[in-house]
C-alpha cells in the first residue's frame, strides 16, 4: 500500500487530497488542515508499514493534546526530523509527512528515525508563528537552553520534551524544517562573530548532499541568515554533539500547492541522502568556546 502519488497535495498523499487539504497562499483554516488531520495521516502510514513505522507520544503539548510522531526503521543509530517548531510554516509538515512516508516505505539501513511533522500545535490549528502557554505566546525556536543566552529556557512543554526525548533516545542527527529562506544552515546560529565549529567542513558536506535537488544555499547560519539565540539546532550541537542542520525551505510561508509539491520533491530525497552520509556517533568537540556579542541579539528578525 502506498499513500503517495505523483498528485502531490499540500501533503502529498491521495488519501488527503480527498480530504480537501490543497493549500492557496489564503487558504482557510479548514482547507489549510489540522493537526488532527497530520495525525490520521501518520495512522495510515503505521497502518500501511506496520513492520517499518509505529506511532509514539512525544509528551503533552501546552494546548493538551499529544504531540505525536512516527518512529520508523529499526536500526542502532537514531536520528531525528522535527517540523513546525513555527505553526504558521505548513508547509514544513508536508514534506516530514511525505519523508515519513517514504522511509517507512524503504527505511534507511542501521537506523531508526524519529519524524514528528507538528512540533507547535496550537500554533499550527491556527495558522500562527507562536505557541500558547498559560494565556502567552512564546517562540518555541528561541526556547532552548544555548551557550548566548535563551528567550526560554522551556516556558513550553513541547520544547521540554522534546529536549528530553533527545537525549533519552541518543539521537546522532537532527534535521528541523522550517519555510522561507531557500537554505540548509549549520551552527553556529548564536550572537556571536565566533561562527566556526571544528567541523565546519562536514557540516558542509551534509548540506551539499541534502540540497542536489534542491540547489538551496549551504552556509553557516547566523552568516546566511541572521543570529538566533535559544533554537533547537544550536541546543542540540552544543549539549549533546548532535549533527544538526536547519532546513528553511521553499521561499514563503503561504506557498501554494505547486510550490510545497515542489518543496517535498527536492527536499525528501535530500533528507534521506543526508541522513545516510552522516555520521553514526556523536560529535565529540562540540563545546562553544567562543565569545557571546549581546549586541548582534537585535539582529534576530523572528521571521524564518
Amino acid at each position: 500500500m502506498h499513500l503517495i502519488s505523483s498528485a502531490f497535495s499540500i501533503f502529498a498523499v491521495t488519501a488527503f487530497l480527498s480530504m480537501s487539504l490543497g493549500f492557496t497562499a489564503k487558504a482557510s483554516a479548514q482547507e489549510r488542515g489540522s493537526y488532527a488531520q497530520a495525525v490520521q495521516y501518520m495512522t495510515q502510514v503505521a497502518a500501511a508499514y506496520p513492520k517499518n513505522a509505529q506511532l509514539f507520544d512525544l509528551g503533552p503539548s501546552d494546548s493538551g493534546e499529544m504531540i505525536k510522531g512516527l518512529m520508523i526503521g529499526n536500526g542502532e543509530t537514531r536520528n531525528l526530523v522535527v517540523a513546525t517548531h513555527h505553526g504558521n510554516e505548513y508547509g514544513s509538515t508536508a514534506v516530514a509527512l511525505a519523508f515519513a512516508n517514504a522511509i517507512a516505505a524503504n527505511p534507511i539501513q542501521g537506523q531508526t528515525i524519529f519524524v514528528i511533522p507538528v512540533l507547535n500545535i496550537s500554533g499550527f490549528n491556527r495558522n500562527n508563528r507562536y505557541e500558547t502557554a498559560a494565556g502567552k505566546s512564546f517562540d518555541p525556536n528561541r526556547d532552548y537552553p544555548g551557550p548566548c543566552g535563551t528567550q526560554g529556557p522551556h516556558k513550553l512543554k513541547s520544547t521540554y520534551y522534546l529536549a528530553q526525548f533527545v537525549d533519552k533516545m541518543g539521537i546522532v542527527a537532527s534535521a528541523t524544517l522550517h519555510t522561507f529562506y531557500p537554505g540548509v544552515l549549520y551552527p553556529w546560529g548564536i550572537s556571536t562573530k565566533d561562527l566556526s565549529t571544528p567541523y565546519d567542513d562536514l557540516f558542509i558536506a551534509l548540506g551539499k548532499a541534502a540540497t542536489v535537488e534542491s540547489g538551496y544555499k549551504v552556509g553557516n547560519s547566523t552568516a546566511e541568515l541572521y543570529p538566533a539565540d535559544g533554537t533547537f539546532e544550536d541546543y542540540a550541537f552544543w549539549k549533546h554533539g548532535i549533527w544538526s542542520l536547519l532546513f528553511e525551505m521553499g521561499t514563503s510561508h503561504s506557498p501554494s500547492e505547486a510550490s510545497v509539491k515542489k518543496m517535498i520533491e527536492v527536499n525528501v530525497p535530500g533528507l534521506r541522502r543526508m541522513f545516510e552520509q552522516a555520521p553514526k556517533v556523536r560529535a565529540d568537540k562540540h563545546a562553544f568556546t567562543g565569545k557571546c556579542d549581546a549586541e548582534m541579539r537585535h539582529l534576530d528578525l523572528g521571521v524564518e
